[in-house]
């Protein structure tokens, strides 16, 4: 029942895209745009290549932050409003299968995206990647995607309890989230306080650590911790935010049973 709730839907999510077509074009072409910009500034000055690229990375990964926040942490939110939350509160499955098939549906065009900023910006750009070991490049990614959509697991609970202040607290780590995590720049540049700070979200240590990865040379003077110390973490932060998220809508579950609403205030 779990995983057929995860197909079920993740598929909507899919299909969606090839059906309106447009969408690739403001998803991807828009952000590539954006990131380009950060890479220009680099080029301007004769930076080498390999700065170029760690921009670039860092641009390919906003887009799962953008999906975390918009079709992660808003989603029952979303789906309060349009009538349909109530059909998810009734199935005879579990809640977190829902939001695994969102996740994974969403995973779906945001890899896309992701994938067409790194590979077009390379070519433009001619960047090349060194990676010391694209086994634990794979495995760093996967980490912080893990932690990172259990983060917005625990999120969209949180999200729908406090009804439209959901917009608000969006809007207010969207940003934020783009500079101290280092999106555009080594996060080391914060200073250890800021930057240990802003681990709680897990593409701040990924981020890094992939950077590691692809560029060893440089990165050995801009790391803020060791590969495996930042994994361990990513790890760590990957059960944390599981179990929180599981806790958080269990808890969101008693209180629609117990007071007859989820939100902290009528709306």
């Amino acid at each position: 029942m779990f995983w057929r709730s995860v197909i079920g839907r993740a598929y909507p999510r899919v299909i969606g895209i090839q059906r309106e077509l447009s969408w690739l074009f403001f998803d991807i072409f828009l952000p590539f745009m954006t990131t380009m910009s950060y890479v220009l500034v680099y080029e301007a000055i004769g930076a080498p290549a390999s700065y170029k690229g760690l921009v670039l990375v860092g641009g390919a990964m906003t887009a799962f932050w953008l999906n975390v926040l918009w079709s992660m942490a808003m989603q029952l939110y979303w789906d309060k409003e349009q009538g349909n939350l109530q059909l998810y509160m009734l199935a005879p499955t579990s809640r977190m299968a829902i939001l695994t098939g969102m996740a994974l549906g969403g995973l779906f065009s945001t890899t896309i995206r992701a994938t067409i900023i790194l590979i077009g910006g390379s070519l433009i750009f001619g960047i090349s990647y060194q990676a010391t070991s694209w086994l634990a490049l794979i495995g760093v990614f996967f980490l912080s995607l893990i932690a990172l959509y259990g983060m917005g697991m625990l999120l969209s609970s949180i999200f729908l309890v406090y009804g439209r202040g959901a917009w608000q607290m969006t809007a207010a780590l969207q940003e934020p989230v783009f500079f101290v995590s280092g999106f555009h720049f080594p996060v080391k540049a914060l200073g250890t306080v800021v930057a240990t700070g802003a681990s709680i979200v897990p593409l701040t240590l990924g981020l890094d650590a992939m950077r590691q990865l692809l560029f060893p040379e440089m990165m050995q003077q801009f790391q803020f911790l060791s590969v495996g110390s930042e994994a361990a973490i990513l790890a760590g932060l990957a059960l944390f935010f599981g179990l929180l998220a599981r806790w958080s809508l269990q808890r969101m579950e008693r209180k629609s049973r117990q007071d007859g609403r989820l939100t902290e205030r009528g709306n």
